[in-house]
């Protein structure tokens, strides 16, 4: 379950995430597929991560019955981020990543420089988006 976090733990301004919600053209290394889940058989996330256009990943995580629909997109969005820490790409290919959420409200919290959840604070520290 999501929690607030200390103010000594929050994310410096200076490092705070940076949002474009699409950049055409461009292209990317690796990309993410989230969603979130919650109804009458529980809440739920899930995964997809493409590398190189190619499908190497799948996840999915079951969330206690109290969280939310949105603390399960963000939970799927630092699994996602956590797995890719790990993915081996050639050092000449760049690890541009393109995160795909139809999540708003998360997209919005990560904007918003007050909100210091536990996991907006994951996700704003482990990537810069752009």
């Amino acid at each position: 379950m999501d929690h607030e976090v200390e103010p000594k733990d929050w994310t410096h301004l200076a490092d705070s995430v940076k949002i474009n919600e699409q950049k055409e053209g461009y292209e990317h290394t690796i990309q993410i597929f989230t969603d979130g889940s919650k109804n009458e058989h529980g809440v739920g996330s899930g995964t997809a991560i493409y590398i190189l256009n190619k499908l190497t990943h799948q996840i999915k995580h079951k969330l206690h019955d109290r969280c939310s629909n949105n603390q399960a997109e963000q939970m799927a969005i630092v699994k996602a981020l956590q797995a890719i820490e790990t993915v081996k790409i050639n050092k000449n290919i760049p690890r541009a990543t393109l995160i795909h959420t139809d999540s708003r409200i998360t997209l919005d919290s990560l904007k918003n420089k007050k909100n210091h959840n536990h996991l907006i604070e994951e996700i704003r520290k482990t990537v810069t988006l752009e």
